[in-house]
């Protein structure tokens, strides 16, 4: 029928529909309703009907269920319907949500290369197919070029630089730098620190331009910070007067009358081993004395006194005259550029001659006043006090010709006369102040050291609160001991006060480091070919700075080219387990000057067989060593002629070879001892007896005047009128 025909057709219409991209129920009524007026023609009817057989009727798509209208997938909007993703639907890409198709962009690189979107698609495509080739085709296209040139650059440098360092500021490997040194002559690691004219010559031959940057920035800083404080109150401030001579001759005995205080006599060995600093009201103001050790070990305690010093009394005792120390003094005096006043004591006793002094000291250009010179010489007597009015006074006077004047309202500043460790106390620093106003509760930057100043004490014990110019004071509150002769200055920052301190820690340290592996490579290549070096090892601690630098300074000048002193390590302070262990692996004697071990310590210095000695006197130290080192050095051979005879008539005997017929001329002759033949009084041949015999019988020895006939061992060509001197050699011990 035709109505039959005509749904079939619809059907047919929403075929095709559906497959145009649109659902068969969501096509148009519009489409539907222009389609039911049009009637097919009888041919057209025919393929439409067929077509329709192919599509399953709309009732059996109902039957069906959730098989007619499939759930779509997330993700995407296509239906069961729609175009099939040939990549999607393979079985390995099952399962996997695909992502959004990117979209073509145009790429810039620079102004003359610029990608387009589908010139970089498919040079993605290519890249996929051609792997590598084809990523390295557009990396090659970028815009930076590889340098090829050299760049010079200026590298900073210090007094100490380390390969490291050089290697990261100029961009190379340190193996390189450590190759071109090796080239240079030096052998150096990654870490070894170079001096600055090694790092310079490295750098140039490196192609780079160096440049010296001064460490010191740190220390201007602080230097500019200071300078800034100029007070406004100045004061006519009192002398620094350093006394100094020759040992026992009367300096600590002089001070002793000025300060009526009895510290001379308990002084060990009758010398001053600590620096002395006091001052003293007198009826003629106030001056203020270093008293410094006379023994030759304190030369560098003089020097530091000198420095310090406004005014130095030269003492000289008028029984004794100059001696070394006192020329030395003097010495010290001309290089300081301060002016001296001679004391000349011991005038008490009977019999002494002033003139003796003036005319020795004027042998060192010390001429006095009554002679036509600038020096003033005082008689006085430590005993009864005869001239000691007249030596303050002249101290005075020359003071005033200086003009001594100092600021009081500044932070105070100064130098360290004497540091020590103490038990209850800890660091002990004695300072004399200089300039300006030092008080309780500052900080204070003391050399390497820095901290805050928790109490002053005078030179009699008693705590105070401030000392102003030329005080000597006592400083509590340093984190360590520092040097003797260092400067110290108070400031405001804490932390300004620590970054000085580890700076020059630091740099101490660097250049330590540097100077010992130095000596170690100037060492090892000055000991190839040579006997070894004998060496005395040595831990020394004392009880203050001062004598603990005298000491080494002491021993190390002990030194000669077979034996030497090395000082292991050093200290202020008691001897304690560490300096033990340090001790028994370095197999070093320890040596303690005013302090003593405690007994931990002890023991393992007994148990390891070492050396522990105490010491109050430091000469008594320097004798020992001495001693010790001379029984370090080999023995000389001191050798002996016993005995001469000469040769009056050769023979030969089939049964000892060559005899010389001899007559003994002095001495006497020993079959065990060794010979020498001698030609017209030259040596030609050195060895052993073979034979000695008395007439027919073997003997040991023949005494002057005797005839004898001797056999020479391993020689056959004594003539007559050779001379055999018999001799022995003995051993003696040496010393230093």
């Amino acid at each position: 029928p035709v109505e039959e025909q005509q749904a079939e057709a619809e059907q047919a219409a929403a075929a095709e529909t559906a497959a145009a991209g649109a659902p068969a129920d969501e096509a148009p009524e519009t489409e539907a309703a222009e389609a039911k007026p049009k009637e097919p023609s009888a041919a057209e009817a025919q393929p439409a009907a067929a077509e329709a057989k192919k599509a399953p009727p709309p009732e059996e798509d109902a039957n069906r269920g959730s098989k007619a209208a499939p759930r779509r997938k997330k993700g995407t909007d296509k239906g069961p319907d729609d175009p099939i993703d040939k990549k999607k639907s393979h079985p390995r890409n099952k399962g996997k949500a695909q992502a959004p198709k990117r979209q073509a962009k145009n790429i810039h690189v620079n102004d003359d290369f610029v990608l387009e979107g589908d010139d970089f698609d498919a040079m993605g495509a290519r890249g996929r197919r051609g792997g590598r080739k084809a990523k390295s085709r557009l990396s090659s296209q970028h815009a930076f070029e590889k340098p090829t040139e050299f760049i010079a650059r200026e590298i900073t440098i210090s007094d100490a630089n380390t390969v490291a360092d050089l290697s990261q500021k100029m961009s190379v490997k340190s193996a390189e730098i450590v190759k071109l040194l090796f080239n240079m002559g030096v052998m150096a690691t990654i870490n070894q620190i170079l001096d600055r004219d090694t790092s310079t010559l490295l750098i140039e031959e490196m192609g780079h331009k160096p440049k010296y940057v001064s460490e010191d920035a740190i220390e201007e800083q602080l230097a500019d910070s200071l300078s800034a404080e100029i007070g406004a109150e100045e004061i006519v401030r009192a002398p620094v007067v350093t006394v100094m001579g020759h040992v026992d001759h009367g300096k600590t005995s002089l001070l002793d009358y000025i300060r009526k205080a009895s510290v001379a006599s308990g002084e060990a060995g009758g010398i001053t081993q600590h620096i002395g600093a006091y001052h003293v009201n007198t009826e003629h103001g106030m001056v203020s004395f270093l008293d410094t050790p006379g023994h030759a070990a304190f030369t560098a305690m003089r020097s530091r006194g000198a420095k310090a010093t406004d005014v130095i009394v030269l003492v000289v005792a008028a029984d004794d005259g100059v001696k070394p120390q006192t020329d030395e003094a003097v010495q010290h005096a001309k290089a300081a550029g301060v002016p001296l006043v001679v004391a000349i004591n011991k005038i008490d006793k009977e019999g002494v001659d002033t003139d003796r002094v003036k005319n020795e000291l004027s042998a060192l250009e010390v001429i006095p006043e009554d002679w036509g010179g600038d020096t003033q010489f005082i008689e006085v007597s430590a005993i009864t006090g005869q001239g000691v009015d007249s030596l303050l006074e002249a101290i005075l006077l020359q003071a005033e010709l200086l003009e001594l004047k100092a600021y009081t309202d500044v932070p105070g500043q100064g130098i360290v006369i004497e540091s020590r460790l103490d038990k209850g106390r800890g660091s002990v620093a004695s300072v004399l102040v200089q300039n300006g106003t030092l008080r309780t509760g500052e900080i204070v930057l003391a050399g390497n050291e820095y901290g805050r100043v928790r109490a002053l004490v005078d030179e009699n014990g008693k705590n105070v609160n401030s000392a102003g110019p030329a005080i000597p004071v006592e400083i509590l509150g340093l984190n360590g001991v520092p040097e003797a002769g260092d400067e110290f200055v108070a400031v405001a920052d804490e932390k300004k006060a620590r970054d000085v301190a580890e700076f020059r820690k630091t740099r101490l340290k660097d250049s330590q480091q540097a100077k010992q592996q130095s000596a170690m490579i100037e060492g090892m290549f000055a000991g190839i070919g040579k006997d070894q070096k004998s060496i005395l090892n040595v831990i020394l601690k004392a009880d203050v700075r001062g004598s603990l630098e005298a000491i080494i300074g002491s021993l190390q000048k002990l030194g000669t080219e077979e034996v030497e002193v090395n000082v292991v390590a050093s200290g202020v302070g008691g001897i304690s387990e560490t300096d033990a262990h340090l001790a028994a692996t370095s197999k070093a004697m320890v040596i303690g000057f005013n302090v003593r071990a405690d007994k931990t310590a002890r023991d393992i210095i007994e148990n390891e067989g070492l050396q522990l000695r105490y010491y109050n006197v430091i000469y008594d130290v320097i004798d020992d060593a001495k001693a010790i080192m001379g029984g370090m050095l080999a023995p000389e051979i001191r050798e002996e002629i016993v005995g001469i005879a000469e040769v009056r008539d050769v023979f030969n005997s089939p049964k000892f070879g060559q005899i010389a017929g001899s007559m003994v001329i002095e001495g006497t002759v020993y079959r065990s001892k060794p010979i020498r033949v001698l030609r017209d009084n030259v040596v030609i041949y050195e060895g052993e007896l073979e034979s000695l015999r008395r007439f027919k019988d073997d003997a040991n020895e023949v005494r002057n005047g005797m005839e004898c006939g001797i056999g020479v061992r391993n020689y056959n060509d004594v003539k007559v009128g050779d001379k055999i001197e018999v001799y022995e050699t003995t051993e003696v011990a040496r010393s230093l």
